[in-house]
């Protein structure tokens, strides 16, 4: 990992030992902290496991905590687009080898942020078996609602020429914009250090631009298909139990997105953080921790019984790609 800043700095904040899976000859880094019930955590785009490292503290010492990097971000291998595609349909294969490979199959608590809610809620579909609950946070596993355009700084960092690799990559102001804006109570200058620590260089940040440039929004982007099957799918896990912790000043993912989690999921218990934004994990962490001790005791039973007949999964790689 490259980094601008000094480890011993940020690295205070987040106390965890490092694990490596090795998948095609490239390593994923990964949180595996306490044992019992796994809490799968997957986070989005342009931050890494390091968001989640309080809630990681605070349910390693009754839950197994696992949390990711997905490749090209946080403490991940950063390999080109020849050996390695950025789609989302390879951010699913990892998640799935990942679970595979640490013998993860049942009653997993699925918590998703950003992009991290398209890719966890495609892996569910893969096996919706392993999943006993999800807990949302400020993220979307759907196309755009209706009547909705995409923020305009977004689709200019989407597209691909000089001038955005120029900004993403050179200037850092993707990643560097999410650090500012993200936050409505402002980033404890250590937090922000340690967000930004993985990506100090333009080779850093390839996956950055790379995530943003997979957002699917019509037929023939390179992720609609998988994209559009996670969409069509959902409703086959719609009685899973869920719980939405939503920051409201959220400049990506607003009412709109919300409303239609309400749509899909009519049980979801919904929580909403007036003063929180984006970073929702930042702005109301503790409340959000509280919230999910609630949840977890509420919904003891696992998934896997729902499931267990079904010959096929709700999504097969083959419907995915």
């Amino acid at each position: 990992m490259a980094s601008h800043q000094k480890p011993e700095t940020w690295r205070r904040l987040y106390p965890f030992e490092s694990r490596y899976f090795e998948r095609n000859a490239l390593r994923m880094h990964y949180v595996d902290e306490g044992a019992g019930a796994p809490i799968v955590m997957l986070h989005g785009n342009p931050t890494w496991s390091f968001y989640y490292r309080e809630f990681i503290k605070a349910f390693r010492d009754t839950h197994r905590c696992i949390a990711m990097d997905h490749m090209g971000c946080g403490l991940s291998d950063r390999p080109e687009p020849d050996r390695y595609d950025y789609r989302l349909e390879s951010r699913i294969d990892d998640v799935e080898a990942l679970l595979d490979h640490l013998g993860v199959n049942e009653n997993v608590t699925l918590v998703v942020h950003d992009w991290g809610g398209m890719i966890g809620m495609g892996a569910a579909l893969r096996k919706p078996q392993r999943i006993a609950r999800i807990v949302i946070l400020n993220t979307a596993a759907f196309m755009l609602p209706m009547r909705k355009t995409l923020m305009w700084q977004v689709a200019l960092a989407r597209q691909d020429n000089f001038l955005t690799r120029l900004l993403v990559r050179g200037c850092n102001l993707f990643c560097w914009g999410a650090a500012i804006g993200g936050s409505m109570r402002g980033l404890d200058r250590l937090v922000r250090d340690g967000l930004l620590a993985p990506y100090g260089t333009a080779r850093d940040r390839l996956a950055v631009h790379e995530f943003v440039k997979d957002i699917p929004l019509a037929p023939g982007d390179r992720s609609y298909d998988t994209a559009k099957a996670i969409d069509n799918g959902l409703s086959a896990i719609s009685d899973v139990p869920m719980m939405i912790c939503w920051g409201q000043q959220d400049f990506v993912f607003d009412d709109d997105f919300l409303a239609e989690w309400r749509r899909r999921f009519p049980q979801a218990h919904v929580h909403v953080f007036e003063d929180a934004g984006h970073y929702v994990m930042e702005d109301a962490r503790e409340r959000i921790i509280e919230l999910t001790r609630h949840f977890l005791t509420q919904t003891t039973a696992t998934n896997s019984q729902r499931f267990e007949a079904a010959s096929t999964p709700v999504l097969s790689p083959a419907t995915s790609g």
